[in-house]
């Protein structure tokens, strides 16, 4: 069943922004003290013929180290090794970089391809995480999971750290050996939704966003329209700590996808699930029409959080093909 407003209403929904006057102050501080350094790409032999893999480390928020996958097509005997359009991916809520095995489909097409891990996520049976969460800070009470946590000030919360890795990852791809670092596409589903939307949000360089039912949006409404996932971490915090309603909202808002995508400029593709309880449509719809660049979102009426999953690939492939080219041979 639809869990959300209709279509007709979804399509027209651009509620009021809940925005500190100091965001791009914020964000430009937190990334200044988390400048973009050397990434390091140690090779990994998998047993892939197709496939060369890469352990990477690159330094994320405060200078720590973060780990990633880069998987490259292999060069072919004969064939002059072109410098490939690239791909950064992130992942959604408590899952990591997992294993290289679990990411063949960008490298099969073609595409340079990073995966970015989770810092401290990766539980829950979900793939891998190999990036600690340091916060030398500390941080007060939380609800179980990582919504809350650092919900005292932005300047603790945890999405301000994972955030800042996601714009230090694309410095990282743009150092990553036979690439064009000017042809760079962003994408994510879910938590990796909402990472894409900062990240084209906080930088000018990539582009194109591909933004799958994404998490992060419009958390005033989404803490109050759906009891699962992620968002019901705030109801519950909240439900203990009445008193905090907006200390709670104005440390959200520095981290909300919705601020973000007023600032963006790359070409971007939604997507939206209208039976998704995890990520409500109306906080995907809030995200989509405010979006500053161009854009453009694919409905999937009868899915949940799941989206189009694999059903979707083709789609992805003609964006990619737009703004960061076709790889040279794949159609021969």
């Amino acid at each position: 069943m639809f869990v959300d407003s209709s279509l007709e209403s979804l399509v027209d929904y651009l509620p009021a922004v809940e925005e500190q006057p100091d965001f791009d102050a914020f964000w430009a501080r937190t990334l200044a003290e988390s400048p973009r350094t050397d990434a390091t790409f140690e090779p990994v032999d998998l047993g892939l013929a197709t496939v060369t893999v890469y352990d990477v480390t690159f330094t994320g928020w405060a200078g720590q180290p973060v780990k990633a996958w880069f998987l490259v097509p292999r060069e072919q005997p004969g064939r002059p090794r072109e410098r490939l359009p690239a791909i950064v991916q992130y992942i959604g809520y408590n899952g990591g970089r997992g294993i290289p095995y679990e990411w063949l489909t960008w490298s099969a097409a073609g595409y340079a391809h990073l995966v970015m891990d989770n810092r401290g996520q990766g539980g829950g049976g979900k793939t891998v995480s190999h990036t600690a969460d340091i916060n030398p800070a500390g941080h007060g009470s939380s609800a179980p999971g990582f919504l809350t946590n650092g919900i005292e000030s932005p300047e603790n919360h945890f999405y301000r750290r994972l955030i800042t890795d996601a714009v230090r990852a694309v410095d990282a791809i743009k150092q990553a050996p036979g690439v064009d670092p000017e042809r760079v596409a962003i994408l994510g589903g879910s938590q990796g939704g909402g990472l894409a939307l900062a990240v084209a949000g906080l930088r000018d360089d990539v582009r194109a966003a591909i933004v799958d039912v994404p998490f992060m949006c419009h958390y005033r409404r989404a803490s109050t329209v759906t009891d699962a996932g992620p968002y019901a971490e705030i109801r519950r915090w909240l439900s203990g700590h009445r008193d905090q309603v907006e200390l709670a909202m104005r440390t959200l808002s520095y981290v909300d996808g919705v601020n973000f995508a007023r600032r963006a400029s790359c070409p971007a593709w939604f997507s939206v699930a209208l039976m998704d309880t995890i990520c409500p449509p109306s906080t995907v719809y809030a995200a989509y029409n405010h979006y500053a660049g161009p854009a453009q979102i694919e409905v999937f009426p009868y899915n949940g959080h799941e989206g189009g999953g694999l059903y979707d690939v083709p789609r992805k492939f003609t964006v990619l093909a737009q703004t960061i080219g076709r790889p040279r041979g794949l159609d021969a």
